[in-house]
């Protein structure tokens, strides 16, 4: 996978340790269909809080924005059904 989601300027002043993390995540989640992603991102997102990793509003947007780089808009509006559903379980 390439790393040009990391010179995304939206994520220009976000934490190292919270890049890393990203990556790590982006390394994992190219394998995922789409239909894994809610589980994936679910269990990310815990081990994220566990770790003491917490994102803000406008880092979780950024993210989302980074994570449809190079998707279909297929892939996009299944990937915001995920998205939705996610949001409506927190």
């Amino acid at each position: 996978m390439s790393d040009d989601w990391r010179n995304n300027p939206r994520l220009a002043g976000m934490d190292r340790s919270k890049l890393d993390m990203l990556q790590n995540l982006a390394a994992q989640g190219s394998t995922k269909g789409v239909n894994d992603m809610m589980p994936f991102l679910m269990n990310a997102a815990a081990q994220g809080k566990k770790g003491g990793l917490n994102f803000n509003a406008d880092e979780i947007s950024a993210i989302i924005d980074v994570l449809k780089m190079g998707k279909s808009p297929q892939e996009i509006q299944k990937l915001d059904k995920v998205i939705n559903l996610m949001k409506m379980m927190h």
